[in-house]
């Protein structure tokens, strides 16, 4: 049986359990021995972090080749036109590699969603809108580069959901564990 936790990441806090700086880690909110990231979420972004104590689990979270869809809620500075999300929705080029086409379309606000500490800036002369990005990779700053390429610099990120895992009635700094009987990736069989 292995262990998987689903972590609401608060802003701030880094996907590691130590700092040599002193800053905020999973430590702070995760007192559990032997789990592990799978994966990371930077400390500027928000939302679903997955650790497990399983090792192939882990793999089978992160490796590009099970191609685990993440989905992001974007906050964006202005209201990107279509035709800027269709440039999102297929390869983008950003420098050091080219992104593998993803979903993306406008949302509303999410009804569900908590408040920042600290508060995105407001700025009164230049709207924000959301979108709803889903990938199925996960570069470093991959999301808010995309966005920026296109010209609607993110101002929040929060990750929803992990493949099949949501944030779903999980406060910020707050965590939920799973217990997966059966090989990881082969019909698990979940127990809350």
């Amino acid at each position: 049986m292995s262990r998987l936790i689903l972590f609401n990441k608060p802003y701030g806090v880094l996907t590691q359990f130590t700092d040599a700086s002193g800053r905020s880690t999973l430590a702070n909110f995760i007192q559990m021995p032997n789990v592990y990231a799978a994966g990371r979420l930077d400390s500027d972004s928000e939302g679903l972090v997955l650790l497990t104590d399983d090792g192939r689990l882990q793999a089978r979270i992160t490796h590009p080749r099970h191609k685990l869809l993440k989905t992001y809620w974007v906050q964006v500075e202005g209201i990107p036109p279509d035709s800027a999300l269709e440039h999102l929705r297929q390869e983008v080029d950003l420098g050091d590699f080219i992104t593998r086409p993803s979903e993306v379309r406008l949302i509303d606000e999410p009804s569900n969603l908590w408040e920042r500490h600290p508060p995105i800036r407001y700025r009164a002369s230049i709207p924000t809108s959301w979108l709803q990005i889903v990938i199925g990779e996960g570069k470093n700053r991959q999301v808010r580069r995309m966005t920026a390429k296109i010209g609607f610099p993110t101002l929040r990120l929060i990750r929803w959901a992990v493949g099949e895992w949501t944030l779903e009635k999980l406060l910020p700094g707050h965590w939920r564990e799973i217990l997966i009987t059966g090989q990881p990736g082969v019909n698990p069989r979940v127990k809350c």
